[in-house]
């Protein structure tokens, strides 16, 4: 859906609007730590071999920064030699907020293969009759495409490309109801440590196997026609589950905005509340839908309708919470159509360019799907009911430990970063994109990553840097991160990560991107310019 919430409104609105968290991505927000601090590891430990030159250069920036409450973590090392050249507090657990999309897409990428493509299919227990009749329920099967659209749109997956495939093999009516079925993904519905009220925003939307339009609509607010009268509330598109209670009043010119948006955390019912000066100028806000499936479900019958196809029945779900005898088994049924989302490098590419977490943990769902039995509990009588999530975030964690690297502490809890319950460490993110330059996918993860002053969500960060660093950035409330590759003037590559948590001031950002522009700059023996 494009960017993120993007509005300047008076502080109020703010108060009443602003979520707690981002995570697709990124907000500006933060405070930073001492460089004397005692978990310092720089001469010792991890940054045994750190470089003088370049030490001195990150530690002038961090003793000279305003922000002594917050606590950074820094770690660099040569892509070429293996050589850890700085580390501060590079041991120590972070939260990571969208930096967790890097161990994501990379065990994804490697595992996968940059080919992977997730297929949604449309079944019925048996084919049409000759005059093109279905007698029973047209099942839409989700397996965990994250760009699966309602319209067409290019080459995209849609369902209304579905739509058009039944009706050139013949389907002319069906005779049952049409079922959103996402029972190919097991687990809770959202990651484990997301906030309350991070949920009805898009950046909280629900990963269900069966996803549409990215699970998100558009709310527009503006003023009404005149004072006294409800402000105007719209939702694109309409066809959007979304019910909206309006209790909101028009007030006199010059009043202050003060609009309240809360989305039920089980249902679609959508209040706004407030007042709106007539004099107002509107915007907009991107909602999550709750249980997406049956809008698809709803969305498929539109677009079977208007492709000429009749539908007798009604939309309805399944899950995989369905008692066994209502359970949907397509061994047992007959594949009308299907439709291939874009290749595993290029959803890859969205996710990290955008920091889009819908996606990302639809990817560790799809890891957890494909490769779970490779990462069992330790307890065997857990794994028959792990859910996907669980099972993913545990291949992460197999797939570092494989590549040497230690997963001793570390709390990886969800795909995105959303979490406020993910803890990781500098140096085990360095070691990561390290490990990944040896993978077979290593040009298209690194390609993934936002490029500073070009693309993504550093296209207006670095842009003295532009084209030299490649790296994902993170930010939570009071969390920021930047992670990924440098290329110094001598044609090396650094491997770096920079972690701020317990930042209150919103210079964070600032200084992180200040010590990456010294490692981006590093020349043995000499001090980055």
């Amino acid at each position: 859906m494009g960017a993120f919430l993007a509005v300047i409104l008076p502080l109020l609105l703010l108060l009443l609007l602003q979520p707690n968290g981002f995570a697709r991505e990124d907000k500006q927000a933060v405070k930073p730590a001492p460089a004397n601090n005692s978990n310092q590891n720089s001469a010792a430990g991890s940054a045994a071999g750190n470089d003088a030159g370049l030490a001195r250069e990150i530690e002038r920036v961090l003793n000279e920064n305003e922000l002594k409450r917050a606590r950074f973590g820094v770690f660099v090392m040569s892509a070429k030699s293996g050589r850890v050249l700085y580390g501060y507090n590079s041991d120590q657990l972070f939260t990571p907020a969208s930096n967790m999309k890097v161990y994501t897409t990379a065990v994804a990428l490697d595992l996968l293969g940059t080919d992977y493509r997730w297929r949604t299919s449309v079944y019925a227990i048996k084919q049409p009759d000759a005059s093109g009749i279905i007698n029973g329920d047209l099942t839409l099967f989700g397996r965990g495409a994250p760009d699966l659209l309602s319209k067409p749109k290019g080459d995209a997956a849609s369902l209304a490309k579905l739509a058009d495939e039944l009706y050139q093999a013949g389907v002319r009516e069906v005779r049952g109801n049409i079922v959103g079925d996402n029972s190919y993904f097991r687990g809770e519905l959202f990651g484990t440590g997301w906030q309350w009220n991070d949920i009805q925003w898009y950046f909280g939307a629900e990963p269900s196997a069966l996803s549409i339009d990215e699970n998100a609509v558009e709310v527009t607010i503006a003023p009404g026609a005149k004072q006294g009268s409800s402000a105007s509330v719209v939702i694109n598109p309409a066809s959007s589950p979304l019910h909206v209670i309006n209790e909101t009043k028009t007030g006199e010119r010059g009043d202050t905005t003060s609009i309240g948006i809360m989305r039920e955390l089980s249902g679609n019912d959508l209040r706004v509340w407030g007042d709106f000066p007539v004099n107002g100028r509107g915007y907009s806000a991107f909602l999550s839908v709750h249980d997406p499936a049956m809008w698809a479900a709803t969305l498929f019958k539109q677009a079977l309708t208007s492709r000429g196809i009749k539908v007798t029945g009604e939309p309805h779900t399944r899950d995989f919470r369905n008692a066994d005898a209502d359970k949907f088994d397509p061994q047992k049924a007959v594949e009308l159509a299907h439709e291939d989302s874009a290749p595993l490098s290029e959803i890859v590419r969205h996710t990290n360019k955008e920091s889009d977490n819908l996606f990302a943990e639809l990817i560790v769902r799809t890891i957890g799907k494909a490769r779970g039995a490779s990462a069992p509990d330790p307890d065997p009588r857990k794994n028959r009911e792990r859910g996907d999530d669980e099972a993913g975030t545990a291949v992460v964690r197999s797939w570092l430990e494989s590549k040497g690297i230690n997963t001793r502490g570390l709390a990886i809890r969800d795909g995105s970063g959303l979490s406020r319950l993910d803890l990781i460490t500098p140096e085990t993110t360095g070691r990561l994109l390290a490990a990944m330059t040896n993978s077979i996918s290593a040009t298209a993860f690194r390609d993934s990553l936002p490029i500073a002053g070009r693309d993504g969500t550093l296209n207006g960060r670095l842009k003295k840097l532009t084209g030299r660093i490649f790296a994902k950035t993170g930010t939570l409330t009071y969390t920021h991160s930047l992670s990924g590759y440098a290329t110094t003037p001598t044609n090396e590559t650094l491997i770096f990560s920079i972690m701020c948590n317990d930042a209150t001031d919103r210079n964070a950002v600032h200084i992180i991107d200040e010590i990456a522009s010294v490692i981006a700059g590093f020349q043995p023996g000499t001090s980055p310019k």
